[in-house]
């Protein structure tokens, strides 16, 4: 029969502990690369939303300016639609409105407000008030001398 002796050698363990470290090491630096991954994620997304809702307003207010330039020509009626680009903002907190001045968007809940401005050139009145809850097209309306913006087609 063979006879064994139980020994304390310690090197197992050092190497054992060495193995433990590294691992975390390993856990540490993955956690702070998914960290700084989702950080640009999360900017890079925020910035299109804003270009894109940027984008949407400037075409809004360039259609405001061709009605405004049709209204100059005497008693014209004018309509154009505008397709809203799609963002991951909550649209449902948007209000977009119009006067002699401004074309303003109001975010309700965050921080996308927005202002361009507008010549207010045209012969009439600017107004209107549209909420965007669910919105993928906007109307530019001149008639009867006031530009609107509107939800629905003209009539």
């Amino acid at each position: 029969m063979k006879n064994t002796a139980i020994s304390k050698d310690i090197n197992g363990a050092a190497t054992e502990l060495g193995y433990i470290f590294t691992f975390l090491l390993g856990v540490l630096l993955l956690s702070m690369f998914s960290m700084w991954a989702w950080d640009i994620e999360t900017a890079t997304r925020e910035r299109w939303n804003q270009e894109a809702i940027q984008a949407n307003m400037d075409d809004i207010a360039a259609a405001v300016e061709r009605a405004d330039q049709a209204s100059r020509m005497g008693d014209v009626e004018y309509s154009e639609t505008i397709y809203w680009r799609a963002t991951e903002a909550d649209e449902n907190l948007f209000t977009l409105s119009l006067n002699n001045e401004f074309l303003s968007l109001k975010d309700n809940g965050g921080t996308l407000d927005m202002e361009v401005s507008i010549s207010g050139a045209g012969s009439g009145e600017h107004t209107g008030t549209v909420e965007l809850s669910g919105v993928s097209t906007i109307w530019v309306v001149h008639s009867e001398g006031v530009t609107s913006l509107q939800l629905y087609r003209p009539q």
